[in-house]
């Protein structure tokens, strides 16, 4: 078997917020009285940092957390305002409403700050209403949508995507259709149906995203979809991100704190030791 791996490791996708500050909606939506409470809470540097040292985490990635939108750049503002060790935080994937059509000045902006990397767009659409994220899985042919891609693309930028296995075959396109541009889709693909047919459309829909060489995945929130999840079940999901895209594009990411809902920071580090050849340095 594999030595297991011992090095530094890379957190390609985490959060940071401070309630007080009224930035993020979303949080204040959340039932008090509900088990995702626990995410009203601030979550800063000071509390990630203890995690991440004990963990050998020296460098990471901040992915934003649905940030007033009124006010995407506040964002980027106040994380270049918090103190963190160097590695902490060192780059940024913004967010942008790329269907917008006047949002050019903002995708100059985002670009020429030196610790932004990419976007997100969370347009994640299933057949059930109730599993949607967005209204309608009509933004990857939206001319506008393409078009301000292609100026993020044309600036550096890449793209990361929560989508669900229903759109596969939507983010392969877009990805040939863009060749230049890295698209990383967060959190396994959202493996959320769990039945065998929902696990063969996603097993079948990793192997078409893996043939664009220009599509990584992240291997972050596990148990986002899985609350009773055991390592085998974890084994499971991973070795098939794995076998798709091989270690080289398969990022580690812990997906604090939102993954702590179901999983404690140090098991799913610790845990991926379960593999280890897979890369946790790969960002």
């Amino acid at each position: 078997m594999a030595a297991s791996y011992s090095g530094p490791i890379i957190d390609a996708h985490h959060h940071f917020w401070r309630m007080d500050l009224d930035r993020h909606p979303w949080l204040m939506r959340i039932p008090a009285d509900s088990a995702d409470a626990a995410l009203r809470n601030d979550f800063l540097p000071v509390d990630y940092v203890g995690f991440a040292v004990r963990h050998g985490i020296t460098a990471s990635v901040h992915v934003e957390a649905n940030w007033d939108p009124a006010d995407p750049l506040g964002e980027t503002g106040w994380l270049d305002g918090l103190e963190r060790p160097g590695g902490i935080a060192c780059r940024y994937v913004a967010s942008a409403p790329l269907g917008d059509p006047a949002i050019a000045a903002l995708i100059e902006r985002h670009a020429a700050h030196p610790r932004t990397v990419g976007l997100r767009e969370i347009v994640s659409w299933h057949p059930d209403p109730a599993k949607r994220r967005t209204p309608a899985n009509d933004r990857f042919d939206n001319p506008v949508w393409r078009e301000n891609l292609k100026r993020a693309g044309d600036l550096g930028l890449g793209l990361d995507l929560l989508v669900t296995p229903h759109q596969f075959a939507n983010v392969a396109q877009l990805a040939a259709d863009f060749e230049t541009i890295n698209i990383i889709v967060n959190h396994y693909g959202s493996p959320m149906d769990r039945d065998p047919a929902g696990m063969r459309l996603w097993r079948n829909g990793l192997s078409l995203l893996a043939r664009q060489p220009n599509i990584a995945i992240k291997l972050s929130d596990p148990v986002a979809y899985d609350h009773d999840w055991t390592w085998e079940s974890l084994r499971d999901v991973t070795d098939c991100a794995i076998e798709a895209f091989g270690p080289g594009r398969c990022l580690f990411a812990t997906d604090h704190p939102v993954s702590t809902l179901h999983i404690g920071f140090g098991e799913w580090v610790e845990g991926v030791d379960f593999h280890p050849e897979v890369s946790r340095v790969g960002v």
